[in-house]
């Protein structure tokens, strides 16, 4: 009996030294976040938790830091270690016409109501480094819409929109990129859309001119426009549920009446505080409509 009290004992005390590790750990993970906001004004903190221990994480390895408190002090007195962990923290993996089920929904289901206004808005919300709004610059082109759209692609990195603003992408991603356009209904070649030079291709000048980049943080920030369609996809998928139900609410709010909301493939609506204010209208593409 005292035996195996003793190992109950030991392990008892093994399990509050690792909870107090734990809640070091969340003192430090907050600790951070906190001073990212008040020295760069970046609002990491209510972002899924175990993404950002991930990032963090690959980012004290980088820096050959032995602790997060470590990571903090090179953040806050060298902004260029700054720039480079906000990468870690701003996720940018995207492709051109990515998920082309999505778009084909799009130019199917939506671009028939979009032909009704006069002149449409829309808000290409986390744009990353700009295939989604150049996607969708195409299919509004060929939809013959185009002419009459603004396309505002927004970001918290600004690395990220001026690589999305050059418009400049490695070669060796336009195959991908090729397939999932004609997957997504291309009606032309994607080759019309880009210059072709050594291992790079630019695109048409003539789409940007339809685009506006420009910073914007669903954590901080407020609705600018009014616009037709949001697109923001694989980004609430790393909030927590309260930052994604501000970031929710700021698309009801920027839509107009009937307006489209499209959210990733791994993303939902439904269990959001605003779920009430929107309809299904393509569910597996996860495509709502605004009901007023």
């Amino acid at each position: 009996m005292s035996e195996l009290g003793g190992e109950s004992a030991a392990g008892a005390a093994r399990g509050d030294r690792v909870a107090a590790a734990g809640s070091e750990l969340d003192i430090e993970v907050r600790l951070i976040l906190e001073a990212i906001y008040l020295r760069y004004h970046y609002d990491f903190r209510d972002y899924a938790d175990s993404s950002l221990r991930r990032r963090l994480k690959a980012a004290m390895q980088r820096f050959d830091c032995l602790s997060l408190s470590q990571l903090q002090g090179r953040l806050l007195r060298e902004p260029e270690v700054f720039r480079s962990v906000l990468g870690d923290l701003t996720v940018q993996v995207s492709e051109m016409f990515r998920d082309p089920e999505y778009f084909l929904a799009l130019r199917e289901q939506v671009v028939p109501v979009l032909r009704t206004y006069p002149s449409l808005k829309i808000w290409v919300a986390g744009c990353s480094s700009g295939e989604e709004a150049y996607s969708l610059a195409i299919l509004m082109r060929e939809e013959g819409l185009l002419e009459r759209t603004l396309i505002y692609a927004t970001d918290i990195s600004h690395e990220a929109l001026m690589h999305a603003q050059a418009g400049v992408y490695r070669m060796e991603l336009v195959p991908g990129f090729t397939e999932n356009y004609r997957r997504a209904g291309g009606t032309g070649s994607l080759s019309d859309y880009y210059t072709a030079a050594y291992d790079h291709v630019l695109l048409d000048k003539s789409l940007k001119e339809h685009i506006v980049f420009s910073d914007h943080s669903l954590s901080t920030d407020s609705v600018f426009a009014e616009v037709q369609l949001v697109s923001c996809r694989n980004v609430l998928i790393y909030f927590n549920r309260g930052l994604q139900d501000r970031a929710i609410g700021l698309f009801r709010d920027a839509l107009c009446r009937q307006g489209f909301l499209g959210l990733g493939a791994r993303e939902t609506i439904r269990f959001s505080a605003h779920s009430g204010d929107f309809s299904e209208l393509a569910p597996r593409e996860r495509i709502y409509q605004k009901k007023t």
